[in-house]
């Protein structure tokens, strides 16, 4: 879910590169930024849709909210409208200690075959 490093240089991201992801549907992003207005990825002439790093961390904080807590989207609208912010460093801070946990169970794995 997490931006890797190496794509961290790519300025807009597509709608199947953000729906591949967070492993949901293109569909329930188009549906997420009718819900959720501060979804707004950039779009061009064709209408095509151009997501930037701002806008994945927006659609994180819902998918959080709706996919990972299991609220409903009124009562994710609801929670962000009350504490945007502090579900946004809680999505962050969940995030980092997803990663810290992955670089653990690798640093582990070469600790095992060397024994």
């Amino acid at each position: 879910m997490a931006l890797r490093k190496d794509k961290e240089l790519k300025i807009y991201y597509s709608i199947s590169e953000v729906a591949q992801m967070f492993g949901v549907n293109e569909s329930s992003l188009r549906y997420w930024e009718k819900e959720f207005p501060f979804i707004a990825p950039r779009k061009t002439v064709g209408n095509v849709r151009q997501y930037r790093k701002e806008d994945i961390d927006n659609v994180r904080l819902v998918y959080h909210l709706v996919k990972e807590k299991g609220l409903t989207i009124a009562g994710a609208r609801q929670r962000l409208k009350q504490e945007k912010d502090l579900e946004a460093t809680n999505v962050d801070i969940i995030e980092r200690l997803k990663e810290i946990k992955e670089e653990l169970l690798s640093i582990r794995k070469e600790l095992d075959y060397m024994t």
